[in-house]
C-alpha cells in the first residue's frame, strides 16, 4: 500500500502494524500498535484500529467501512489472554461499528451501527443485523441472523442471503482499488472531486 500523510500508522510498545502491500487504507484512518492486516483487505475513511493493550488480526479482502472502531481488550485475573479482535477473511463490517475483544470467523458480517462486545463470536456466515449490539460473551452462529439491542436469534440467513454478503466482499475489494487509483492521481476519477462537464 502507498503510505500517506494522512494515514496514522503508530508503532506502540515495541509492535508495529503490519499490512500487506496489497492492502488498501483510506485517508483519516488510525493503525496503533499490534495489527496485522492481510492481502486486500480494506480499511475505510476515518476507522481507527488500536491495538495498544492486546492484538487485532483483519484476514484477506475483508473490509472495515468508514467511521469503524475496532479494539481489544487487556489480560485480567479472570481472562488472562485478554481478548484479542481476530478477524477472518472475507469480513463485511460496516459503516460506524463497533468491534471489541471479540473473533469474526470467515465470512461474518457485522451490519451499519452495530456493536460487538468481548468474548463474542460471529460464525461463518453469520449476520449481526444493522444498530444491533452482541453483549459479552454471546455466539452468533453459522446462517444465524441476530437483531436487536441485546441482539437475539431471529432467523436462519438462506442461500441468496449469503451470495449477497459475498458479493459485498468482492464489490469492496474492487471499489479499493478505485479509489487507490484515485488518490494515487492514477484513475478512478477525477483527482479534485469535480465532475467533468
Amino acid at each position: 500500500m502507498t503510505r500517506r500523510d494522512d494515514v496514522t500508522i503508530l508503532p506502540l510498545h515495541g509492535k508495529a502494524p503490519r499490512l500487506h502491500d496489497s492492502a488498501f487504507v483510506a485517508p483519516g484512518s488510525r493503525i496503533i500498535g499490534d495489527v496485522e492486516i492481510g492481502p486486500e483487505a480494506s480499511i475505510w475513511y476515518n476507522c481507527v484500529i488500536r491495538a495498544d493493550v492486546n492484538r487485532i488480526v483483519i484476514g484477506a479482502r475483508t473490509n472495515v467501512q468508514d467511521g469503524t472502531v475496532i479494539h481489544c481488550e487487556s489480560a485480567s485475573p479472570k481472562h488472562p489472554d485478554g481478548f484479542p479482535t481476530l478477524i477472518g477473511e472475507d469480513v463485511l463490517i460496516g459503516h460506524m461499528a463497533m468491534v471489541h475483544g471479540c473473533v469474526l470467523e470467515d465470512r461474518a458480517f457485522v451490519g451499519l451501527g452495530a456493536i460487538v462486545m468481548d468474548g463474542c463470536r460471529i460464525a461463518s456466515d453469520g449476520m449481526l443485523a444493522a444498530g444491533a449490539m452482541l453483549t459479552s460473551g454471546k455466539t452468533i452462529g453459522p446462517r444465524e441472523l441476530w437483531v436487536g439491542r441485546p441482539a437475539k436469534l431471529v432467523r436462519e440467513l438462506p442461500d441468496p442471503a449469503i451470495a449477497e454478503m459475498q458479493a459485498g466482499v468482492a464489490h469492496y475489494v474492487e471499489n479499493a482499488r478505485h479509489h487507490a487509483a484515485a488518490l494515487d492521481g492514477s484513475g478512478g476519477g477525477p483527482k479534485d472531486g469535480k465532475t467533468e462537464a
